[in-house]
């Protein structure tokens, strides 16, 4: 009896052990879809005043991080943006004007972040900054320190409330400061950046435009010249006009809307559903998307080519933080700051309807509406949430960025930036690989995987996040289709972040390198609560062909060129290429400097050109096939 209890026992252990051990699988032939190297994003990088330009330390670390997708149209700003004068009105700042200069911002990203894809946007409000001279002048009144009536409508000459508020005693005249601005301005911005005798800039890293931005909280946010919210209808007419008049001057523009504030706004518009037409009331998202498939039908003109939507989930406590990527896609999740989705039901309100999954919802009326073969993408380009622990909004960013890799979102580009994020945004882009495959958790509340393998089909990264606050976790991951050697791989694990910033560069941050073994196509690890862990695998596989669906950047560049007080770098993120050397020659054929990558396939070189004379330099780079690249570099 007693050998019957003990081994009742070693059975209940083993079962209880294996049980904790999250079995994770990934097919390498499966669920194959393009990256969107536009994830790693973010608002507000780069100086708009040549006055105040970005320095060369704060370009070195945006390349070093590895962003890629930079919104820079300033939210509210954008919406009364002045091209032709450069200026624009801060509707949070007294509707006073100040000096914005979008091509300069656009000149210095395509200089140097040439990687990178600039976002801006149209005017659809129909008013612009027209001067400075009738500014509210906030230094004068409290030393332009921030105080709760800086949302007053003062500019114009406004008379001030000094009891606070948004209501001023009297509002300020809007046509002091504003010019009418119609749809031919708006999209007048296209010549003037890409025309026959333009600035020439790029417009292939410049694709992504939005339709303005929160059109509905204008009311709110542009209340001096939109103080009744529009109908949804009227607001659909601006935005028909403007698309039209945009894709006829940049046929392959990408453009994004509606762009709705946040959660409630998804859904409802000026607070309600909307009654159509046929009898129906449809919540906003789903209005939009019908009222675009019927003028496509009609004008024959592509109108939309990404849902973009705000998000800023409110939650504070840290184990609803860590499941935020659920909200856009997963139809089991029950979302705790669940509100405008409740406005679904047929009856127009259903408290118990908590299951988000926005993106979900999209995809299935893109469908119903457009059809299967619509070609809309999904994006993000304002995200945020507050907290103050790094690890656990660094683990959170992960999980987004896993999930919108797994799903073929287009961008990702939050606004609000914690500790933590550069991290992971760096792990990410640094060692992820272009094309996700389908991996399988057991434990997908606890512990997510994330694989990926590149265009050749021979190196595959699996990235590991577990979200558990305080419980280290064994990952028991067995890959299949993709034969890998047996061995040592190296890992890269962000783990128990302080709660200062500690990504500096991208030899300089809070990353700890580790190995694991594989053997049989299978690995064991130990990961740590709260912690993202990247598997680096080299394999030996064939290439395979994949519908790219995103434009990649060039294989090899050399930026900035020409260079005068900073490094010059050569990106190879998007290639795989091992025992890399390189030499620089100067005019007379003389070597200068020479760097080997023994054993190491680099992503990123730095050539030291900031001590070089000025002259002209050929760059060569080799590895054992022999000579594969060079380029001339000019240094001023």
């Amino acid at each position: 009896m007693k050998n019957i209890y003990l081994y009742f026992i070693i059975a209940l252990i083993y079962q209880t052990t294996i049980a904790q051990t999250v079995i994770l699988t990934a097919d390498a032939n499966s669920g194959r879809k393009p990256i969107s190297p536009y994830l790693y994003g973010k608002n507000n990088n780069v100086s708009d005043n040549p006055g105040s330009p970005t320095t060369s330390a704060q370009w070195k670390f945006m390349r070093d991080v590895g962003l890629r997708f930079a919104r820079e149209n300033g939210g509210n700003n954008c919406s009364r943006y002045n091209w032709r004068l450069k200026l624009t009105c801060h509707p949070d700042w007294y509707n006073n004007v100040y000096q914005t200069n979008w091509d300069y911002a656009a000149k210095t990203l395509g200089d140097s972040l040439p990687n990178a894809q600039g976002m801006w946007g149209f005017q659809l409000i129909g008013k612009a900054a027209a001067n400075t001279t009738n500014n509210f002048n906030d230094w004068a009144y409290n030393g332009s320190n921030w105080w709760s009536g800086t949302g007053q409508n003062l500019a114009g000459s406004g008379t001030v409330n000094s009891a606070g508020g948004s209501a001023a005693t009297v509002n300020g005249n809007p046509n002091l400061y504003l010019e009418n601005w119609t749809a031919d301005s708006t999209v007048g911005i296209l010549d003037h950046w890409f025309g026959t005798g333009s600035l020439g800039y790029n417009p292939a890293k410049i694709k992504y435009w939005s339709m303005d931005n929160e059109p509905d909280i204008w009311n709110s946010t542009h209340d001096d010249v939109m103080p009744t919210q529009p109908t949804a209808e009227a607001f659909m007419q601006l935005y028909f006009t403007v698309a039209k008049k945009a894709r006829l001057k940049y046929p392959n523009i990408k453009l994004t809307g509606p762009v709705p504030a946040s959660e409630w706004q998804w859904y409802a518009w000026n607070n309600a559903k909307i009654n159509a037409l046929n009898g129906q009331s449809y919540t906003w998202l789903e209005f939009f998307i019908k009222r675009i498939s019927e003028e496509q039908t009609v004008s024959g003109i592509r109108l939309l080519d990404v849902i973009d939507i705000h998000s800023y989930p409110g939650e504070s406590n840290s184990a609803d933080i860590v499941q935020l990527h659920r909200l856009y896609f997963d139809t089991t999740y029950s979302y705790p700051g669940a509100n405008g989705v409740k406005t679904t039901a047929a009856s127009g309100w259903d408290n118990s309807i908590t299951q988000e999954f926005i993106f979900e919802r999209c995809n299935r009326w893109l469908n119903q509406y457009l059809g299967t073969n619509h070609g809309v993408t999904l994006g993000v380009s304002e995200y945020g949430f507050t907290h103050n622990n790094a690890n656990v909004s660094s683990v959170s960013y992960a999980f987004l960025l896993g999930a919108f890799a797994d799903n073929g979102v287009g961008f990702l580009s939050p606004w609000y930036w914690n500790t933590g994020m550069w991290e992971t945004m760096h792990l990410f882009s640094r060692y992820a690989k272009t094309t996700r495959v389908k991996s399988f958790s057991n434990q997908e509340l606890n512990v997510s995987g994330y694989t990926s393998v590149n265009t050749t089909n021979d190196s595959m990264t699996i990235i590991l996040v577990n979200r558990h606050l305080t419980a280290i976790k064994t990952v028991s991951m067995t890959i299949s289709n993709f034969a890998i050697p047996n061995g040592a791989y190296t890992t890269k694990q962000l783990n128990a972040l302080p709660t200062s910033e500690t990504f500096m560069s991208h030899t300089n941050n809070a990353l700890t390198s580790g190995t694991v073994a594989l053997s049989a196509n299978t690995f064991t690890i130990n990961i740590p609560a709260l912690s993202t862990t990247a598997i680096i695998l080299k394999g030996a596989g064939v290439a395979t062909q994949i519908s790219e669906t995103i434009a990649t950047p060039l294989h090899i560049k050399i930026f900035p060129n020409p260079s005068s007080s900073e490094n010059t770098m050569i990106d190879l993120s998007s290639e795989n290429i091992m025992d890399l050397k390189m030499e620089v020659y100067n005019a007379l054929g003389q070597k200068i400097y020479i760097k080997q990558f023994s054993g190491q396939n680099p992503s990123l070189i730095e050539i030291p050109s900031s001590t070089f004379e000025k002259g002209v330099y050929a760059v060569t780079l080799y590895n054992t096939k022999g000579k594969l690249w060079s380029s001339w570099l000019v240094k001023m």
